[in-house]
């Protein structure tokens, strides 16, 4: 079939055909042993391919009608109210767009203190993800690492010393609702205290909740990190625990502090507000689809078999000599850094002396009970099956 029907062309060669064929099965082969990073598989979106047939962009503010409208702008500001409504914002005190990831949350969430406080110095654990150190070199704002917990939290002691040395710059907390080894989610209650205590006039708090922001609002119990722990702005990820064949995600703030930095663009008609100009817009598709199809019955069922299989796995784990644990609330299992063959095989991601698999929806029992006996015969210096 040709790209453009109607257009005589020949469409691609044989061994082309052959490639993408080989390409396909390639993948398919290596999804099975796809656990030690936080995206989610198995899912069906077909139903969306004849939107592929346009060139759709979300241009601009989602929320004003532009001059581009071969978009997805409505759908895009419905998935947005059904996170915020997640994440405890009123419907008019918010405003947020869905993102290419979480790094670009992330940039915009920082992004929005340094215009909001320009004289900021921002505070992040050593744990937090590499991307912000990079998104603070572009920003060219001021930063300071801050001590980790062994489980992954931000040290609040370190925390505490360290703004009170520089209390003359007002602060911009980045904090991690779900660290990337460890899943450690940083306690805002206690940050906020800590704020308080120090009477400071002004500061800002940014949260990354690229897996957590889909996990703990379904969790009984889980800690407060949101709009009503009285954060400033969160990422979510989009193709982590939700799931999708294009990464994505999604940014929220708060409305008051975007609409200082707002500007007109004649060109597209809308606002200037986001980071990127032209942005996708299949993606919010995809979420809409997702969210509308699982509801939260469903999304609350797929955490409840992570969390399970998670355990699950700290169990096997265990009951094979290696020293498995996971934080409360995570689907992050951390271990002692496994052999090479094995972080190969299965793509587990390693960091220093540490590994870790996270059980998103799609792990079964049986792939943690193969991957449990690929560790155990790799520490005994034994050949992997199929590596």
């Amino acid at each position: 079939m040709a790209i453009f029907p109607g257009l005589d062309t020949a469409g691609i060669s044989a061994r082309d055909r052959f490639r993408l064929d080989e390409l396909y099965r390639k993948i398919e082969e290596q999804y099975h042993y796809f656990v030690g990073y936080p995206c989610t598989g198995g899912f069906d979106y077909s139903e969306l391919y004849r939107f592929l047939k346009f060139p759709l962009n979300n241009v601009g503010d989602p929320f004003m009608p532009g001059s581009y409208r071969v978009s997805t702008r409505n759908i895009e500001c419905e998935v947005l109210d059904w996170f915020a409504a997640l994440h405890h914002t009123p419907h008019d005190e918010y405003w947020g767009y869905v993102t290419n990831g979480g790094s670009e949350g992330n940039m915009y969430g920082l992004y929005l203190a340094r215009e909001l406080l320009p004289d900021g110095v921002v505070y992040y654990s050593q744990d937090t993800h590499y991307s912000v150190s990079k998104s603070m070199r572009v920003l060219r704002m001021q930063h300071i690492m801050i001590r980790s917990l062994p489980n992954g939290e931000i040290d609040y002691d370190d925390l505490r010393e360290t703004i009170h040395i520089h209390r003359e710059a007002p602060p911009i907390i980045f904090a991690n609702i779900g660290t990337t080894m460890k899943e450690g989610i940083d306690d805002i209650e206690r940050i906020k205290d800590i704020l308080d205590e120090m009477a400071l006039p002004a500061y800002y708090i940014h949260c990354d909740a690229a897996l957590c922001g889909m996990t703990l609002p379904f969790i009984d119990d889980a800690p407060v990190f949101d709009f009503r722990a009285g954060v400033d702005s969160m990422a979510i990820s989009g193709h982590k625990f939700i799931g999708s064949p294009i990464p994505c995600g999604v940014v929220l703030a708060k409305k008051r502090n975007v609409d200082r930095i707002a500007r007109s663009i004649e060109y597209v008609g809308s606002l200037d507000t986001t980071l990127s100009g032209s942005r996708n817009a299949v993606t919010p598709l995809i979420l809409w689809y997702a969210i509308k199809s699982l509801g939260k019955e469903g999304f609350r069922k797929m955490i409840e078999h992570s969390l399970d299989m998670a355990e699950y796995a700290v169990q096997q784990l265990s009951h094979s000599g290696i020293r498995a644990w996971r934080n409360k609330f995570a689907i992050t299992v951390v271990m002692p850094k496994v052999p090479e063959t094995v972080t190969v095989k299965w793509q587990i991601a390693v960091h220093r002396d540490h590994s870790h698999i996270i059980l998103m929806p799609h792990i079964t029992r049986e792939q943690v009970d193969e991957l449990v006996r690929d560790i155990s015969l790799a520490f005994n210096g034994e050949e992997l099956a199929g590596s």
